[in-house]
């Protein structure tokens, strides 16, 4: 691959963490334009406004235990950065990825664009992202694991389909836990894949990325069940178990965010819990709260955060070319004395006569 080609792909994914910020935002309208200000408002006026503010912590600390994705892929590439930039980092990438769907393009075209700025080679950047996948799909599969003996056997309706695919969901979680757990025990070699060489990951890290998972996971199920609990009564061990089951389906669906996805399914097993017009109304603040504010917020700090950059670059190249410019004067100026050469006497040769 040629050097002119390495650049413009590098532009390519650059420019792309822009592009799906933008494609996030649309599809965020584009949701939300099916309703009008005036049902949006009437949904978020029923709800209390200590359950909005439960809800906006909890999101917030779903968003913090996502960037901690960043944090252990940084330790798994044995790099470091300030705490403040893997955490941007990982915020803004999630912000996007949670909107825009196709996390590891998405989410993955900003992180390479701000870790590349933080002197991350692409490789170990290739690397991060694939971890952070593997991390989110540990906690995934570990905290569905868990809500199936969570979740009561009637939650779908006793619908025999939905049963049989929750037990389908249930053999491919749990075997993938004993596979990744497996391998982190008993192989220790490395994976080479398309000249990148992985490490499996060690058994302490493998358990931080189920529990990181997992925290992210309650932290995002307890923002909905703090909207959902002024209308419906149902304990927070069954939710969270209807709520990973249909975030899981949600979010591996080929939809942006889920989007329709996730709603349906949950409708579908709380239909017992409720009357479905008010769990329509949770789940439309939700998407505000969890989806759209974070979008606005942290991605309103990495339109600043470039701005302050693009400006302190200008400000570097001003300085560069003052100092140049008085350089160029200074040795413009400087008058160097010409040597000093002596002069020698030319004497002429004295022919002698015949």
């Amino acid at each position: 691959m040629s050097v002119q080609v390495k650049r413009i792909m590098k532009r390519m994914f650059m420019w792309a963490g822009l592009a799906f910020f933008a494609l996030a935002a649309v599809m965020l309208y584009w949701q939300l334009s099916k309703f009008s200000l005036s049902d949006i408002w009437a949904s978020l006026s029923n709800i209390p406004m200590h359950n909005l503010v439960l809800a906006c912590v909890a999101t917030f600390g779903s968003y913090i235990a996502l960037s901690c994705y960043d944090y252990l892929a940084l330790r798994y590439v044995g790099r470091m950065v300030s705490w403040w930039r893997w955490l941007l980092a990982g915020m803004v990438g999630f912000a996007v990825s949670n909107n825009a769907g196709h996390a590891m393009i998405s989410g993955g075209s900003i992180r390479y664009r701000l870790y590349t700025r933080w002197r991350i080679k692409a490789s170990e950047i290739v690397k991060m992202i694939t971890f952070s996948g593997f991390t989110y799909l540990m906690g995934c599969v570990s905290t569905v694991t868990v809500s199936y003996f969570l979740v009561p056997k009637d939650a779908f309706g006793g619908d025999v389909i939905a049963g049989y695919g929750i037990d389908l969901l249930m053999l491919f979680c749990a075997g993938f836990l004993l596979l990744y757990f497996g391998a982190a025990f008993f192989y220790r070699k490395t994976i080479k894949i398309k000249g990148l060489r992985f490490k499996v990951p060690t058994p302490g890290t493998a358990l931080r990325q189920s529990l990181i998972g997992m925290t992210d996971s309650v932290f995002a199920g307890l923002a909905l069940y703090a909207l959902l609990s002024s209308f419906v009564e149902i304990p927070f061990i069954t939710f969270i178990g209807i709520f990973v089951m249909a975030q899981v389906v949600g979010v591996f669906s080929p939809v942006p965010g889920g989007i329709g996805v996730f709603e349906t399914i949950f409708m579908l097993a709380m239909s017992n819990f409720g009357n479905p017009s008010a769990i329509f109304a949770a789940l439309i603040a939700y998407r505000i709260i969890y989806f759209l504010i974070p979008l606005v917020g942290i991605g309103g700090m990495f339109v600043l955060y470039e701005h302050n950059l693009r400006q302190r670059v200008k400000g570097w190249v001003s300085e560069a070319k003052a100092r140049a410019a008085r350089v160029s004067t200074r040795i413009h100026n400087v008058h160097i004395p010409r040597p000093h050469l002596p002069t020698f006497k030319r004497r002429g040769v004295r022919r002698g006569r015949k």
